[in-house]
């Protein structure tokens, strides 16, 4: 049992060896003709043989034979056999495979693997500089494969401005050499620099790529661009050549190379840099509501240096600029501002902080210490206004009581007349009877 099944191994190895032997690798020029020979196949008809094609023009495979007509004047078999393509192209890429049973009864199996390829135009060194600056320090280094600041710009605020303004400061850092560009090529292969005859390789530090791959819509074929800038070291050659060389996708296809451009480097004399001043007016930092803050940044370094602003530790997204102009301020403006000043020569230096606050105006009515805001000032009013008629209705209340109360003094005076009248009338009677007992009691 074991020496079936090594058998069995062993054919399954010499059927793939044979397949592999069987197959093989082609490349051909876009438009041009491919001719594909069927192995064993008689040179005469009639011929027993068909062809199985599977490219990108076929959702599965497709059979030709030569019974069949011209498939879409794609390909089509010829009389003695062969597969004729007139015009290969990019949609042709894939597997072709023929079977043919000769007179005798042998059958025979051909494979190909067929690519295309297309060989661009010459490579050009686009919009070349015409000199190099040197000296520029290497503030950036690789860590982990992401890119940080050296020890020397290692505060949070310099990480901050670092995420988000990388892009400028490769600019400002590293002055661009030129644009190497490779038109209608494919596949799309690869550009690659040369600085005087040596591979450039980019390192973060002195030498930048920034590439870039388009596909015509319509051709399929690729442009390739890509950007170098280089800082050159400070004693180092006074002039420097560099080249571009495109290399095909495609093995054994030799590498097309651009003209040589030759740049000057110039070295600038070292020049301290001065502290930076950060200027606010008002002097105080404190401004009215939709008043107007001005934010200005003096750097006296020459050439005059980038400008950004931070607030709160993070940078805002505007454009360099040396002045910073809040107008109408609110409460979103208030925090604490800095500005940083890129310099080639000398890295980023950040200025120091100053605090913008926010202070709200009281209109005239209210009393100057009055709090609480429109709300309650109309709560103020409205218990005003309850309190006035409140007023009003107890003045009405009082003066009908006082009216109410003459009145009734009025209707009171006859009673208390006839009252006293009959008081006295009583007093005048029990008088005579006591002065007539007194008359007649004497002598």
């Amino acid at each position: 049992m074991a020496t079936g099944a090594a058998v069995g191994a062993w054919a399954l190895v010499l059927s793939l060896w044979g397949a592999a032997v069987g197959s093989r690798n082609l490349t051909a020029q876009i438009g041009k003709p491919l001719v594909l020979n069927c192995k064993g196949a008689p040179k005469k008809p009639p011929q027993q043989l068909e062809w199985k094609l599977n490219t990108g023009r076929t959702e599965a495979w497709k059979i030709l034979s030569p019974q069949g007509g011209p498939w879409d004047s794609v390909a089509r078999v010829l009389p003695n056999g062969s597969l004729l393509l007139p015009a290969i192209g990019i949609q042709d890429e894939g597997t072709f495979r023929c079977r043919a049973m000769s007179q005798n009864g042998k059958e025979t199996k051909s494979s190909y693997q067929v690519r295309v390829y297309q060989i661009p135009g010459k490579p050009e060194i686009v919009d070349p500089a015409s000199e190099l600056t040197a000296g520029v320090p290497n503030k950036v280094v690789e860590e982990n494969g992401s890119r940080t600041w050296s020890r020397e710009w290692e505060g949070s605020v310099a990480k901050c401005v670092w995420s988000l303004l990388f892009s400028k400061m490769m600019r400002s850092l590293f002055p661009q050499v030129g644009t190497c560009v490779s038109e209608g090529g494919y596949p799309a292969g690869t550009l690659s620099w040369h600085l005087d005859g040596k591979p450039l390789v980019p390192d973060g530090k002195g030498v930048s790529v920034k590439e870039e791959t388009r596909r015509h819509p319509e051709t399929g074929l690729f442009t390739l661009q890509s950007e170098l800038m280089v800082t050159p070291a400070r004693g180092g050659a006074p002039h420097t050549t560099f080249s571009c060389s495109f290399s095909p996708g495609l093995p054994r296809r030799r590498p097309l190379h651009t003209a040589p451009i030759q740049l000057s480097v110039w070295a600038p004399e070292p020049v301290p840099l001065e502290e930076i001043q950060l200027v606010v007016k008002p002097e105080s930092g404190t401004v009215a509501l939709g008043g107007t803050v001005t934010l200005t940044c003096e750097a006296p370094t020459q050439p005059p240096p980038q400008i950004h602003w931070i607030k709160d530790g993070t940078p805002l997204p505007l454009p360099p600029s040396a002045v910073l102009l809040l107008p109408e301020v609110g409460p979103q403006d208030e925090g604490t501002y800095s500005c940083v000043a890129t310099h080639p020569s000398h890295g980023p230096q950040e200025s120091q902080a100053v605090s913008i606050s926010i202070i709200e105006t009281v209109e005239e009515g209210p009393t100057a210490g009055s709090v609480g805001g429109p709300g309650l000032g109309t709560l103020a009013l409205a218990l005003g206004i309850l309190g006035g008629l409140g007023i009003v209705a107890l003045l009405i209340g009082i003066s009908m009581w006082r009216r109410w109360r003459h009145q009734g003094e009025k209707r009171k005076a006859p009673e208390n007349q006839e009252e006293e009248e009959e008081e006295r009338a009583e007093l005048n009677q029990s008088e005579e009877p006591e002065a007539a007992e007194s008359n007649a009691g004497g002598p």
